[in-house]
């Protein structure tokens, strides 16, 4: 490491290189994942289900619970969406989670959207937020 650390700051993506690779979920997936999970674990013949864990339990039911998407198809379109606007994950997942529905909304909840910064205008994140609307629209 160099001898002089840069602070790190989510407004101008400086979040550390392990944050910036590292693969995020929303909460639709691990919700998706976790129900795969559980259909397993039902049909296993030593009665699986019941070996669940509070945590398990407890965690599907929160992603269940603030899940913006609940149809499959829906959770892979907003993906495919929001990564079609070069975000870094920890962007795409806090929008996909949150649903802003506005560009104001957006940019205070991702400050790294901030026009000037990777994002030229108001404009794209607009149309980048219209388009998680019609996905939700017709889910």
């Amino acid at each position: 490491m160099s001898g002089v650390e840069e602070e790190e700051n989510a407004a101008e993506l400086k979040i550390g290189e392990e944050f910036l690779k590292a693969k995020c979920l929303m909460n639709c997936e691990v919700a998706i994942i976790l129900e795969h999970k559980w259909e397993q674990l039902q049909h296993m013949s030593d009665g699986g289900a019941d070996q669940v864990s509070q945590v398990f339990e407890k965690s599907q039911a929160y992603v269940k619970r603030f899940s913006r998407y609940k149809n499959p198809d829906a959770v892979r379109q907003v993906r495919e969406t929001l990564s079609r606007y070069s975000l870094v994950e920890f962007e795409l997942c806090t929008l996909g989670n949150l649903c802003p529905d506005t560009a104001d909304e957006a940019k205070a909840l991702v400050p790294s959207l901030v026009p000037g910064g990777r994002f030229d205008s108001d404009d794209r994140v607009d149309k980048m937020l219209n388009d998680l609307s019609l996905i939700k629209k017709f889910e």
